[in-house]
């Protein structure tokens, strides 16, 4: 059953199709995804660590798959389209380029020399749109409305005199929960995963973290106290598991608080009243939202920004620039493809579309050959 302020059925797609047999639209979105070339590509694209640390870190599909069964978990409990939330927690991370944050910093730099941005949320709309070629009727993936506008809205609200090409995904109005709820669950995440590859990586030790962090170390605590035989590491996945699971919780009853309270004013909470609200609805109590914000700036000052992980930023800037420029002044050594793209687009825009689609081994592939 959905709740009064779910999404029940989609405005459509941009080019009709025939109802499927006994999947849902939400469903055939879903599975247009996973069975997409970008998709498929996020395998070998950075999260956090490369694999010089080890296989067994997150990387942008690992963490997808993460999202995607949190946000399940939530929408369910909530009432919310499970269908929905589980294709945009399948695509949110489909306009990544290589390396990670790093290498988005380097793409967006360059682009802005010459005029232009880059913002991966864009950057996803245009794969679902354009690049994903598997249907004779049509390019792209002809995906849902709503899962075109969770696409480019479900982590910022864009403004709508400055993006005047994205009128029709109602910019004046916030995202249904089904979106909206992709923002937090990702980052819900990836500040618990990135915890614990720091420590497997050896980055972040565990007296680093107790004191970084006070819930890890209350949690810890307590953890230790129940299984004090177990190793450390074990006691570590203990915390990590319930710190997450205090989060999720406690989403889960602040975000139904609030449709508690939408109900008190006198009305049944609609969708109509979520994409009207003065401010987003999907956000965690002020407590927990302290706890994850002192989580999150404990990682950025003692894992994102570490030296260590330098070398491999440097190194990500260094191969996209360099790419950037030479088919800046080469365009003739793009794949031929990409030369007939140029012929009616921006060429900075061709090239940041090649580059942002290219997987971490690819693209140094890429530099080796035409940059050593």
């Amino acid at each position: 059953m959905l709740a009064s302020y779910a999404v029940d059925r989609s405005l459509g797609r941009r080019h009709r199709e025939p109802p499927h047999p006994y999947r849902n639209d939400f469903q055939r979105d879903r599975d247009r995804v996973i069975h997409s070339r970008a998709f498929r590509r996020l395998e070998a694209k950075t999260q956090v660590f490369t694999r010089r640390y080890s296989d067994h870190f997150r990387n942008r599909l690992t963490h997808t798959i993460e999202v995607a069964q949190i946000s399940r978990t939530i929408a369910s409990q909530l009432g919310l389209n499970v269908d929905l939330v589980e294709a945009l927690a399948l695509v949110h991370d489909i306009g990544h380029p290589p390396f990670g944050h790093a290498g988005e910093r380097s793409l967006d730099a360059v682009m802005r020399q010459h005029g232009f941005f880059f913002d991966h949320n864009l950057h996803a709309l245009r794969i679902v749109e354009d690049f994903e070629l598997r249907y004779a009727a049509f390019r792209g993936l002809n995906l849902t409305f709503e899962v075109r506008e969770g696409i480019i809205k479900h982590s910022h609200d864009y403004d709508p005199a400055e993006f005047p090409e994205l009128s029709e995904y109602l910019l004046d109005q916030r995202p249904p929960l089904e979106a909206q709820l992709i923002d937090i669950t990702d980052e819900l995440a990836y500040d618990t995963a990135d915890l614990d590859d720091g420590y497997e990586a050896r980055l972040l030790t565990l007296d680093e973290i107790k004191e970084g962090v006070p819930l890890f170390a209350r949690l810890f605590e307590e953890a230790a106290r129940l299984y004090p035989d177990a190793l450390k590491k074990l006691q570590f996945n203990e915390v990590l598991r319930r710190i997450l699971d205090r989060w999720v919780t406690d989403l889960i009853d602040n975000i139904r608080k609030q449709m508690e309270d939408l109900a008190h004013a006198g009305t049944t909470p609609t969708l109509a009243h979520i994409r009207s609200h003065p401010r987003r609805l999907a956000s965690l109590s002020a407590e927990a939202e302290l706890e994850r914000r002192q989580t999150k700036e404990f990682l950025y000052a003692n894992l994102y920004y570490s030296p260590v992980l330098e070398p491999e930023k440097d190194a990500a800037e260094r191969i996209i620039t360099d790419l950037f420029d030479l088919w800046i002044r080469h365009p003739e050594k793009l794949p031929h493809s990409y030369q007939e793209k140029a012929e009616s687009e921006p060429l900075p825009r061709v090239i940041c579309d090649y580059i942002a689609g290219m997987t971490d081994p690819y693209i140094s592939d890429q530099h080796e050959k035409h940059c050593k």
